[in-house]
């Protein structure tokens, strides 16, 4: 692999001991996945966040590094609120151990803006070279952006935000974004929830895997767009789908289809996964809730009052600039928490059965919940949450 005179310098040791560790292993996985060079990064998004995933190792391993982010990076969601993690239940001595991870990250120069979607906070723009590692904020930058990052493991991602660069190798590359099958939707999609591309991108990334879908047949906005990609990435492993005149490289690059598999998907096989459930809470924001999401979850609050615990999630920089938003919300019962969400809090744990409007949720919730996992309209959800 191609280093400049600069990469030589630290991987020699020249700015410290850790530096020069994350650039091996940078290094190392450039190797591995052919990458010829090193290619510098707008940004980064550090999963293994929450001390329920990375537990006491990963604590001690974060604490024994010493350097300094070089580009804007953030983290994913964590276990808990950072300033309201009491109200939320969380025990006291998984807070403490969760402080620590975060006060670890912090040293390292990791942005404490706890979330799965950095896209709101931050600029990021067509063509940039990114090193994020939670799905559904990959899936968000390469198709809704038209962004370039692989879904990159935790220690890579902290590593390149150390760095400044990632290994230039698969999706980095134009040439490993095209189209590699088709999926035609055959129904009436004019209103479609986003709990309904949720559903979509749940049963599609089933079918096709790891592969980049071309999908037909959709008209969805950036919201149902988050929801579809977010899905498709937790039941299958998708970092990168087109849509046919919506997303940007569908728009910008004259892709070859002949000669690729069709997958066709009717409503009905959408349909049949809003099973009827009884729920002990609700949950949405998973992804965290856009601004027009808590609007919309505002709108349908008003007045009601909540029966059932109804968490929303949501990235605390969205909450700074919708507090009368927000404030609505929770005039309800409802509590609007950041930094964290549904997946990886131990709080969730303590229900049988969650209801969301989320297909990634759908697939994450039994597994990192144990829980039985809901899926409905956001509309749906707040009825169920008011009785």
């Amino acid at each position: 692999m191609y280093l400049d005179q600069e990469d030589e310098r630290i991987l020699a040791g020249k700015q410290g001991e850790t530096k020069a560790k994350m650039l091996e292993l940078l290094v190392a996985l450039g190797k591995v996945f052919g990458a010829e060079r090193l290619v510098p990064i707008r940004s980064a998004q550090v999963s293994g966040a929450s001390y329920k995933t990375i537990g006491e190792y990963g604590l001690q391993w974060l604490s024994s590094l010493d350097a300094k982010a070089v580009v804007p990076a953030v983290l994913n969601p964590i276990g808990m609120p950072r300033e309201r993690w009491e109200e939320m239940g969380v025990d006291p001595d998984f807070a403490r151990k969760q402080q620590a991870v975060v006060a670890a990250y912090e040293r390292l120069g990791i942005g404490l803006e706890c979330t799965c979607t950095p896209y709101y906070l931050h600029e990021t723009s067509y063509g940039d070279h990114l090193a994020w590692s939670e799905s559904s904020a990959v899936s968000y930058a390469n198709s809704v952006i038209g962004a370039r990052t692989n879904r990159e493991g935790g220690p890579g991602a902290l590593a390149a935000a150390l760095i400044g660069k990632t290994p230039c190798y698969g999706l980095h590359h134009a040439e490993n974004r095209k189209p590699q099958v088709i999926v035609r939707v055959q129904a009436d999609t004019r209103d479609w929830s986003i709990a309904h591309y949720g559903a979509l991108g749940y049963h599609t990334g089933k079918l096709v895997g790891n592969r980049i879908p071309f999908f037909s047949g959709l008209n969805p906005d950036s919201d149902r767009l988050k929801a579809l990609g977010a899905a498709m990435a937790a039941t299958g492993a998708v970092a990168l789908y087109h849509v046919e005149g919506i997303t940007p490289e569908a728009l910008k690059v004259p892709f070859e289809l002949s000669g690729l598999e069709i997958i066709t998907v009717e409503s009905e096989e959408i349909e049949k996964l809003f099973k009827v459930l009884p729920v002990d809470a609700v949950a949405v924001g998973c992804p965290h809730c856009s601004p027009d999401e808590l609007a919309t979850i505002a709108r349908l609050l008003n007045g009601r009052i909540v029966t059932k615990p109804l968490y929303v999630f949501v990235a605390q920089g969205v909450i700074n600039t919708n507090l009368k938003t927000v404030d609505s919300i929770e005039k309800s019962g409802a509590r609007v928490f950041a930094d964290t969400c549904m997946v990886v809090s131990p709080v969730m744990e303590k229900y049988s059965a969650i209801m969301v409007n989320s297909g990634k949720a759908l697939a994450y919730v039994p597994d990192m919940c144990g829980a039985m996992a809901r899926i409905g309209t956001i509309e749906e959800c707040i009825a169920v949450a008011t009785g």
